[in-house]
């Protein structure tokens, strides 16, 4: 497991698949603002692709994230479309409803930061998050990313187009346990 000082981001357990359906997925609004494309329902016992974990894929790393405390199941994280070439990825989490707010996603970020530039040598991280999305916005700027644009009108989410900011930070730029 990697630790951060809140959370630690660990294998997904098959247990964790349901709660994370439930309360990220099955929600209309939350699976619309979280996913690049339309939401629509998964019957549940199948694989879902953001939730079943394929190990022999090399380009996606899945995570479920728990409390260091106690353990409870908080969320998922990813490093994803990562480019062993360029030794760049993207950054992606998702929070259980009831865990936001605590500082998590701060945390989870800098654990995939360790991850990312320690552990996978990796030379750039980036993350794409919606403009009105202050809570991801806050946790990627305490850990050192910069925006470096907006994508106009980039993202359909409930019949509107919104912007998209576009964060970026360099292994040389990356400061540990800045947050």
């Amino acid at each position: 497991m990697l630790k951060g000082n809140l959370v630690g981001l660990r294998a997904r357990h098959e247990d964790d698949i349901p709660v994370l359906r439930a309360e990220l997925y099955d929600d209309v609004v939350n699976g619309s603002r979280a996913e690049a494309r339309p939401w629509r329902p998964i019957t549940p016992g199948t694989d879902d692709p953001r939730l079943v974990v394929d190990d022999d894929e090399q380009g996606r790393v899945p995570f479920s994230v728990v409390e260091l405390e106690g353990g409870t199941l908080v969320g998922t994280a990813t490093l994803w479309g990562i480019d062993t070439h360029s030794r760049a990825a993207h950054i992606g989490l998702g929070l259980l409803p009831a865990s936001r707010g605590k500082g998590y996603g701060t945390d989870v970020v800098a654990v995939l930061c360790h991850y990312g530039f320690v552990v996978r040598g990796l030379h750039r991280l980036q993350i794409e998050t919606l403009a009105d999305n202050t809570a991801m916005l806050r946790s990627a700027e305490r850990n050192g990313f910069v925006r470096e644009g907006v994508l106009r009108s980039s993202a359909w989410v409930l019949g509107e187009f919104l912007d998209e900011v576009l964060l970026g930070l360099l292994a040389e730029e990356w400061k540990p346990g800045s947050r």
